[in-house]
């Protein structure tokens, strides 16, 4: 039952990051990386498609490995963080949207900023590593 569940959770999640290719205002990471969860607990062979794909695959395993993000992976995460604050500034007047964007746009990039890099050569630039 809880196979399903997780295979189920699993789809949803990586359909979710491919519409947030395609949306900015939803995010692909964390999608991704529930998806690989899930798919370990119910489908291996499918999390090891997600492990061995040549995109995601070597930032997944640095984050299952390891907790880290290669410093390109910071880099894009941190510019996409701040153009979109940018883009949300001239886009509102509401100074309470700005300051609880500001809270969670503020501590997630906090929270990317203080992740280790990976320690065995996967901090190599990725091939269109700002490409969501």
């Amino acid at each position: 039952m809880m196979r399903r569940f997780y295979l189920c959770l699993g789809y949803a999640s990586l359909a979710l990051s491919i519409v947030g290719i395609f949306l900015p205002v939803l995010p692909t990471t964390p999608f991704v990386l529930l998806a690989a969860w899930c798919f370990t607990r119910s489908n291996p062979a499918l999390a090891a498609r997600l492990y061995d794909h040549p995109r995601f695959g070597p930032l997944l395993t640095a984050w299952r490995d390891q907790k880290a993000i290669p410093l390109s992976a910071k880099i894009c995460a941190l510019t996409a963080l701040a153009l979109s604050y940018a883009l949300i500034l001239n886009l509102t007047e509401s100074r309470i949207l700005l300051a609880v964007l500001a809270a969670v746009m503020g501590s997630v990039a906090l929270y990317i900023a203080t992740r280790p890099r990976p320690r065995d050569g996967c901090d190599a630039p990725l091939p269109n590593a700002c490409d969501r």
